[in-house]
């Protein structure tokens, strides 16, 4: 099993990006799932969370308001679409699969993918 990141690239303050997260095996409709980021220097964070249903959404307060996702079971695959992007949302974007535990804990999520950067110019 393994998931995908890609759709980063380089994007004016303002602008809009989706990424897209794709995971291979049968199973993958049956995991929440999570993206988080890394900016340079600092410690990787929670972005958002989605339920294997998609039902049920949650947000960084960072984030709220400007970043949705979705998933399609179909597809495999999980996205996050950035809108009224910021500088500051700046970093290497990860997709992971939830675990257990804690919902924007890293420790909570058991497989990762390798991260795309996004970078917005002021």
């Amino acid at each position: 099993v393994q998931l995908q990141a890609f759709g980063g690239g380089l994007v004016q303050a303002g602008g809009s990006l989706r990424l897209s997260c794709a995971g291979s095996g049968r199973t993958f409709s049956s995991y929440a799932m999570g993206w988080f980021r890394q900016a340079p220097g600092r410690e990787r964070e929670f972005v958002a969370f989605v339920q294997w249903s998609g039902g049920s959404k949650l947000y960084a307060n960072s984030v709220k308001g400007r970043f949705t996702i979705s998933r399609d079971n179909v597809k495999n695959t999980v996205y996050l679409q950035m809108n009224s992007l910021k500088p500051e949302d700046t970093a290497v974007y990860y997709c992971a699969r939830y675990y257990s535990g804690t919902y924007y804990l890293e420790a909570s999520y058991d497989l990762w993918g390798q991260g795309t950067q996004v970078t917005v110019s002021s």
